[in-house]
């Protein structure tokens, strides 16, 4: 069960990219949580996943000589979700119908934010990544994700008060 809940139940198998395949599968769930009317289980999941992963993550790195092994990826998975929450709680309170569709800037701007935060590992989530432990393989993700959603809306703000506006 730890394996299972590290690899994202073997997300973290896919490759290339296994930290993309973990990104892209906490999106698909979000996406398909958000169409089903359950939006609120995208941050529900993030702090569950948060959890999940610092409960299991020093179990599974006890047996390995990787300090991050990539197919760990439940790091990915609570880092992703919790970008996402930026996006898909507004966008819920605002009864927009659809984030697949409608709002789809709503999941593919923290995606991608995120992804280039974790590949890129600026500031505090390089600090983090050089830890070298347990806590710094999930540390890296929840501030790549902070730091994603903060970029999301402020990107959103930008759009929706200065560039709309301008556009029509």
């Amino acid at each position: 069960m730890i394996a299972a809940i590290c690899t994202f139940f073997g997300a973290g198998l896919l490759r290339p990219a296994p930290g993309t395949w973990g990104s892209l599968a906490a999106v698909a769930l979000a996406v398909l949580a958000y169409e089903t009317g359950y939006a609120l289980l995208v941050p529900a999941g993030a702090a569950l996943a948060t959890l999940a992963g610092f409960w299991t993550i020093p179990q599974y790195l006890a047996g390995h000589s990787d300090s991050d092994p990539s197919e760990v990826v439940i790091d990915e998975v609570a880092g992703q979700w919790l970008a996402l929450s930026f996006t898909i709680i507004p966008l819920w309170r605002h009864d927009v119908d659809s984030l697949l569709f409608g709002a789809w800037p709503g999941w593919v701007v923290p995606f991608v934010l995120f992804r280039l935060f974790d590949i890129r590992k600026p500031w505090l989530v390089g600090q983090a990544d050089r830890r070298g432990d347990a806590a710094g393989v999930m540390l890296d993700d929840l501030w790549a994700g902070l730091f994603a959603g903060l970029g999301s809306v402020i990107l959103a703000g930008i759009y929706h008060a200065i560039l709309q506006p301008m556009i029509g």
